[in-house]
């Protein structure tokens, strides 16, 4: 980390957030952990209450100094992940910006069946993952 120049908004020993060099709009900080850690699932419970307060902080930061409305936070993890490192974006927003926040196809259950088998499916995986 640290390769690339960068305009840093934040360092500590923990995290370092930074404008991103293709920015949505500008404004646009992507906040990333000092030490590798690839996909969220994977961000140690030492440093999620951490992670938690920045990421509120520059939510706040972003949004005031950009006379924003509001924001965009996205986490991709592996699919869209361009880096194989956590970041998360913090992107501002405004009413009527142009941006086309698109979550699609969308794929509608078939019945409510086969909804509520997938979700006792994703309630076993979850009572059977570790916590923390």
């Amino acid at each position: 980390m640290g390769d690339s120049p960068a305009h840093e908004v934040f360092r500590d020993d923990d995290f370092v957030a930074f404008l991103d060099a293709h920015p949505v709009f500008h404004g646009h900080v992507l906040m990333v952990p000092t030490t590798h850690v690839q996909t969220y699932d994977e961000l140690s419970e030492k440093l999620a209450t951490p992670w938690l307060r920045l990421s509120q902080r520059l939510v706040r930061a972003v949004e005031g100094a950009m006379d924003a409305d509001g924001s965009l936070l996205i986490v991709n993890n592996v699919v869209s992940q361009s880096v194989p490192h956590l970041h998360l974006h913090v992107i501002p927003r405004s009413r009527g910006d142009g941006l086309r926040f698109w979550l699609g196809p969308r794929h509608k259950y078939t019945s409510d069946a086969e909804a509520n088998a997938i979700a006792a499916r994703i309630r076993t995986a979850l009572a059977a993952a570790p916590a923390g």
